[in-house]
This record gives C-alpha cells, structure tokens and sequence, in this order.
C-alpha cells in the first residue's frame, strides 16, 4: 500500500517502523516526519502542514494514497480526517466531531455519563469562584484537568489548594476547566482500534507521566513506558481477561454511544485508566496512539499493522480476530531536554546516535533535526531509546546501556522505568 502517515514524533516513528517490519512492500511517506523517520530506508518525508485540512487532503488524492494515518492530536481536532474521507481516501483517525473525545474533557464526560461507562466525578468550572467550590467540594488531593488539548500537561494532582487554583487560573482563559475526582491506584494504558461500530484490543502499557524518578515534579507528556504487565494477573486472572473486561464495559459502549449520536469513532481509541480498589475507572480517552506507550507496544505486535488500520478504516474490524502479541518484555526510556517540561533548551547536538546499539534495541526519535553531519534537539522529548528482551531485567538493563553511550547537553532521564517489573 502507499501510505501517508501524518505527524513528526516518536509515536509516529514507532508507527513507521511497524509499517516497515511487515517486508510487505509499502510505500511509506511521512509529513512532516524527522530526522530518524527520515533515515529509515523506503520511507519518503515531505514538508506538510498537518493541520490544513484541505492542503493534506490535496496531497494525498494527488499521490495516489491508498490509507492516511493520522498521528498526533492537533490534525483529527482541527478536521483533516473529515477532509480526507470526502475525498474517498482511507483514514485512520476519527473526524472532528467525534475527536471531540479528546479535545474536550466536558464531552468525553458526557459520552462517558451516557454510555455509563465508570469513572470518576467531576465539576465544570467556567470561573475561579467556581473551581474554589469544587475544589471544597471534591476534597483533596485536587484533579484540574484543561478542558482542551494541552499536549499532555493539562492535568495537575495536587493536595496543595493553592496550586490547584493557580493551574486552574492559567487555563480558564482558553476555556473552562474541570475538577475531578481523585482516583487512586495503578494506572494503565490501553488501546484499542475503532471502526465506528467495533473494536480490537491491543496489549494494555504503563507509562510514566512524572518528569522525575519516583513520580517527582510535574507532569509531562510521559518519560517512559513498558509493556506487558504482568501484575494484572493477581487482580484479573490474566492480561486477557483484563482486556475484555474493559472492552466490554468502556471500549464497546463508548464506540456506540458515539455511533448512536451520529459521530461514528473511526481509529485509536485510547483509555487512560485506574485500577481503584472500587475497580476500573477511565482518567481520560484519547483519539490517537499515545505516546511513549505505542514505542513499546507496537514492537511486540505480530499482526501485520497494516491489515488492522485498514480494516478499521473501512468498517471491517468485525471479520478480524483480536491481535497477536509476542511474549517480549519491551521498554522505552525518554530522552528530554535541558529544562523540559517548563522550558526546554532546543537547537543543541546530540552525539552517540551512530554507536552499536545492545541487541533488541532500536531508537525513536521524538524531536529530532539534521544540520549537516549534526543530529539535533528540536523539542522538549528528544528521542525514546526502545528494548525487547526476553524479561523486564534484560529489556530494562540494554536500554540504559544504550542511554549511557548517548549525549545530549543538559539532557536527562528517568532511572527507575520498569524498574517495579524487573
């Protein structure tokens, strides 16, 4: 197939290098793309706004694109998958009425609320007056959540009431916001594919949400992940059951109550989720792949991707049984700039790229640009460096061998990912 997958991070080179695995021949173009998607062998990066509609829309009727993969958030809520399919052109990605799910917190707690899918209570707030009642109301610690897209650091759990208020404060300008419930317990990620009407699971993941080991200091856009997890099996039976339970309480009724409105859900769903001792409640949904929990779930995918992106992108995911996973540990260890997640440092080299890497050990760039022979940091997330072995232990030890040869000025990481499993 010609494929064009949209989008220039990590999770998007973790997309890319799936698509490659399958030796099926596709031909693979990335807009914009970055350095490491850019290197890797039959894959064409072109120059594209993502954001504009129509101008994606042109391009991938005039290539002859075969399915559009749609990766990061801002494209599905700014309606690219709406200008896309008008074109009869394939698309993974849900259209902007029902990305909705993602880009407002206010609407997913409403579809949540009709499908009577469980999870936590939480207050609308329009005003600072508003979010000190709520705040008084739900007790601590405080959950405020931006009702918009914030690339994953709209959220702050604090006890700490003042600085509840402060978050608030800086968002109600875009927006109201919202005050939640606090749900405690293990959290965990897991995806499923959507054609409007069914759904597949893929393998759930953990990430790592906090900027520093221990869960320390603010929240980013995640610092690592790994997958499977094994310690579902004390609470659940096993992973499987686990899956079914949520696809069959959370994943199945919010695809249909979506369908049942009118705004049919077609891609990625992805259930943020907390095992609380009352059992499973969803945090947030997303509308696409979420990152860093796809660079280790996706390498341990046995079914070719291909097959189930296009199948949820013409309604088909009915006839397909549920995905193959191989029995790997994988682990993935995030890279972040001098300053990030506040004020990343950007524009610095990054060296060690080219060494030998440890077997089962691939790298994923994030935020990457070449300047000549130069590799360097564009963003806050820099790169992802990716293991699979066979244990936690082995997974875990090659990737911070791998980070040891790797240098980034002021850059760091988190010590203790999978560190639990291991």
């Amino acid at each position: 197939m010609r494929i064009l997958v949209l989008g220039s991070g990590a999770r998007e080179h973790a997309i890319v290098t799936a698509l490659l695995a399958e030796d099926a021949g596709h031909e693979l173009i990335a807009a914009p793309g970055n350095a490491g998607i850019a290197a890797e062998p039959g894959v064409t990066t072109i120059s594209l706004d993502v954001t504009e509609s129509r101008t994606v829309a042109d391009f991938a009727e005039a290539e002859g694109v075969d399915l559009v993969v749609i990766g990061p958030e801002a494209p599905l809520v700014a309606g690219v998958g709406d200008a896309v399919r008008r074109r009869r052109i394939p698309v993974f990605g849900p259209d902007r009425a029902a990305a909705a799910l993602e880009g407002s917190k206010t609407f997913a707690k409403r579809i949540m609320e009709t499908a009577g899918v469980p999870t936590g209570r939480s207050v609308h707030a329009a005003t600072l007056a508003e979010v000190a009642a709520a705040l008084d109301e739900l007790g601590a610690p405080h959950v405020v959540k931006a009702d918009g897209l914030a690339a994953g650091k709209g959220v702050v759990v604090t006890s700490d009431r003042d600085a509840a208020l402060a978050h608030a404060e800086h968002y109600l300008p875009q927006g109201p916001v919202l005050i939640e419930e606090f749900l405690g317990g293990p959290e965990v990620s897991l995806f499923f594919l959507a054609d409007g009407h069914d759904v597949l699971p893929l393998s759930p993941a953990q990430d790592y949400k906090r900027v520093g080991d221990g869960d320390a200091g603010p929240n980013t856009g995640g610092m690592g992940a790994y997958s499977p997890l094994p310690w579902l099996d004390a609470d659940f039976g096993s992973e499987a059951a686990f899956v079914d339970e949520v696809r069959r309480t959370i994943a199945l009724p919010t695809i249909r109550t979506l369908e049942a409105e009118g705004t049919p859900f077609v891609g990625l769903l992805y259930c943020g989720l907390v095992l609380t001792p009352a059992g499973i409640r969803v945090i947030e949904f997303n509308a696409r792949f979420g990152d860093p929990e796809t660079q280790v779930v996706l390498p341990r995918l046995i079914t070719p991707l291909s097959t189930l992106l296009l199948a949820a992108a013409t309604g088909s995911l009915g006839g397909l049984p549920d995905p193959e996973f191989s029995p790997e540990s994988a682990v993935v260890v995030v890279l972040a700039s001098e300053g990030y997640p506040e004020s990343p440092i950007t524009g610095r080299e990054i060296t060690g790229l080219d060494a030998v890497l440890p077997s089962g050990v691939t790298i994923a760039h994030a935020a990457t640009a070449r300047d000549g022979d130069r590799m360097l940091a564009t963003g806050g997330r820099v790169l992802g460096v990716v293991s699979r072995g066979d244990g936690f232990a082995a997974a875990r030890a090659a990737a911070y061998i791998a980070l040891a040869g790797i240098h980034l000025e002021g850059g760091h990481y988190r010590h203790d990912i999978a560190e639990r499993v291991s």
